[in-house]
């Protein structure tokens, strides 16, 4: 370990030993230069929203830093695990192995307020269906001021977490949190029901990479198409929506097996400017309208499966 080294170049030597160790990137980074970047700012308490500085480290820093490397090489655990946060929407968040790491395009239609599909104002209440760390619904809650927000999940250890990350962003007053299996237990109407749902076909288990694998399985995969839970979300979505609300649901490449299987349902497709696929947006009054189809489309998997 030299006495000195410049952040810069430790920057490009943890690069090259994570490209060196076929490391895979996707927990809310894409390269493992920004995966080196977001490790060393973190371990040393800078900006990891800035520009990094070329400043020369000491030894005990530079101890610290390979501390973390060392454990992401030899472990394959995604980053954010290893150092306890994740970023959504700009905002930081403490994730643990109860939660998937936060890495959903809902951030862009969240930054926007969801508009111009929805007037977010007009409404006054949401429900997010496996909230995990809590990011999706407290990105609501700092974003749009005026909501009051319910997130479910069927970990309370998950839960316990989304009340951490809520007071530590100062909008518990504004966060309920419900032990629920999708809309058990939920007798309320919402605005706005918004989920990042298992949508991960069974069958992919077995080639994810090893970083996904930490991750609970029970928040990933879905059936044999990846659409178990996206089914019963939708099954039951217009009995929990308030009149002239939207349901958002974030559905990934699985949104193609939604489109052949209920191809009349008028969906809302958004492009999105910052990557991603497959959000889904449908208002109320089209699932009212839609309402047999899905219960009939419901009914055949079950007497499928």
């Amino acid at each position: 370990m030299s006495a000195s080294i410049s952040l810069h170049a430790l920057i490009a030597t943890i690069v090259k030993q994570f490209e060196q160790a076929g490391l895979v990137f996707g927990h809310g980074t894409a390269t493992a230069h920004d995966e080196a970047c977001w490790l060393v700012a973190h371990v040393l308490g800078l900006d990891v929203t800035a520009t990094l500085p070329d400043m020369a480290l000491d030894t005990a820093a530079q101890a610290a830093v390979a501390s973390v490397v060392e454990a992401r090489l030899a472990q394959r655990q995604p980053l954010a695990y290893l150092l306890g946060e994740a970023w959504f929407c700009g905002l930081p968040f403490r994730v643990n192995q109860h939660t998937l790491v936060p890495r959903s395009p809902l951030a862009e239609l969240i930054h926007e307020q969801f508009r111009p599909w929805l007037d977010a104002r007009e409404h006054q209440t949401l429900l997010d269906i496996g909230t995990g760390s809590g990011c999706i619904a407290i990105a609501c809650a700092v974003h749009m001021p005026w909501l009051e927000v319910t997130g479910s999940d069927i970990d309370a250890d998950a839960l316990s977490m989304a009340a951490e990350n809520a007071s530590r962003h100062s909008v518990a007053q504004r966060c309920n949190w419900c032990l629920a299996d999708v809309y058990d237990g939920l007798q309320q109407r919402f605005d706005i029901i918004i989920s990042n749902p298992p949508y991960v076909p069974d069958a992919a288990a077995a080639t994810m990479p090893e970083e996904y694998r930490h991750e609970p399985a029970h928040a990933l995969y879905s059936g044999t198409d990846g659409l178990q839970h996206v089914a019963r979300i939708l099954l039951h979505a217009r009995e929990h929506l308030s009149a002239g609300g939207m349901l958002i649901l974030e559905l990934g490449e699985t949104a193609a097996e939604l489109q052949q299987q209920l191809p009349e349902l008028p969906w809302i497709w958004p492009e999105l400017e910052h990557g991603g696929e497959g959000v889904l947006l449908a208002a109320a009054d089209v699932l009212q309208r839609h309402d047999h189809a899905i219960k009939q489309w419901y009914q055949q998997r079950l007497q499928s499966s």
